[in-house]
């Protein structure tokens, strides 16, 4: 078996390398000789690199993105000395669907037009747009409107923001966040970038978000939905009908609206010390799903057991060979993060990142 695919070219999310304190040079230096050939710009790795530059925090709550301008040009230079190029600038959450009118709105396409400067300085052409987790109950205040309606809010604002982008020839890249208020599958998300109906925007695929949504479970005791039993006549079922959602997704989605696929895996959160996730909101009102998907994701091979290849696979199916990139967001089974070798931490991703690739065209 060879050790990865030549044509598919793999990238590192910075997020997803040590903590937002690492200095973001010698993750950039890490990812390199690894043998990443692309990023995946975290915004907490560019404000505190920032802030390391300026020798000083650095503070955008007033969306003073002009400050974060020196610290853009200087990453666009590491990234160039170390052969790296940056994918996009993410994650940009909680953009689309408020109210018309509202600050809420106001606020969000003021922070957009901000990443999209910092982009310009970045030499970067990609801004990954998570499905907001806002509730619904802020996005459509009482009295409620139609979830058609908003659905129309949401289209309609990405269709403003990819506006906004096209003239600079950049593009959005839609993800759909399992424990998203309104598009948690790759369906919903299809359907919104379809409507948006532009030609710079498209899907930022993950096989942790399709995974975890139609088939694992934090909150349950065998990880899978239903809580049914693994290698029962249950899993076969839920198996079954993630396959034929996979499939449904190769026939649908046409290969050139996949921008990238974020290849991570899932801890079976009833192995920890703390058992299953509790079903309730966290402290921060994070879902259980967010919850697992901040903490609880291991690279592949690595510990987890979600049916991500399955996901990769169907991404192949579509004829797509753009960048599969590494995100993972690995504290452990438990939760609690420990001291890693961050070296070997990369090199080892970038290993199982080969074989990922490997066995979803095998069974592509």
């Amino acid at each position: 078996m060879r050790p990865n695919h030549p044509t598919i070219p793999l990238s590192y999310a910075t997020c997803s390398l040590g903590t937002t304190t690492t200095p973001l040079p010698t993750k950039l230096s890490i990812l390199s000789s690894a043998g990443f050939t692309a990023i995946e710009l975290a915004f907490p790795d560019l404000q505190n690199h920032a802030s390391t530059l300026a020798n000083h925090e650095v503070d955008i709550k007033d969306h003073d993105y002009h400050s974060l301008i020196p610290a853009a040009l200087d990453i666009k230079h590491l990234a160039a000395t170390h052969g790296l190029k940056i994918l996009m600038l993410q994650p940009f959450s909680n953009f689309e669907g408020w109210p018309r009118g509202s600050r809420e709105r106001e606020k969000a396409f003021a922070r957009a037009k901000g990443w999209i400067r910092l982009m310009e300085v970045l030499g970067t052409d990609m801004l990954q747009v998570g499905s907001s987790d806002t509730p619904l109950g802020k996005l459509a205040p009482s009295p409620s409107p139609s979830f058609s309606s908003l659905r129309e809010n949401i289209t309609e604002d990405l269709r403003e923001l990819a506006d906004l982008l096209e003239p600079k020839n950049m593009r959005l890249a839609y993800e759909n966040w399992c424990w998203s208020s309104h598009a948690k599958t790759w369906r919903e998300v299809w359907e919104i970038v379809r409507d948006v109906d532009r030609d710079n925007i498209g899907l930022c695929l993950d096989t942790f978000q399709s995974a975890a949504g139609e088939w694992g479970d934090p909150t349950t005791s065998t990880g899978i939905i239903d809580d049914v039993t693994p290698g029962s006549e249950g899993e076969m079922e839920i198996t079954r009908r993630f396959e034929e959602s996979m499939a449904k997704l190769s026939s649908t989605v046409p290969a050139e609206k996949i921008y990238l696929l974020q290849v991570s895996d899932g801890y079976r959160t009833a192995d920890s010390a703390g058992g299953p996730l509790s079903t309730e909101l966290g402290e921060d009102e994070a879902a259980p799903r967010g919850r697992w998907s901040h903490d609880f994701r291991p690279m592949p091979y690595d510990g987890g057991y979600l049916p991500i290849e399955v996901v990769g696979s169907a991404v192949l199916t579509t004829g797509f060979r753009g960048w599969f990139s590494m995100e993972i967001f690995d504290r452990g089974r438990d939760g609690e993060g420990s001291e890693l070798d961050l070296q070997e931490f990369a090199r080892r991703a970038r290993e199982k990142m080969g074989v990922f690739v490997e066995k979803c065209f095998e069974k592509a």
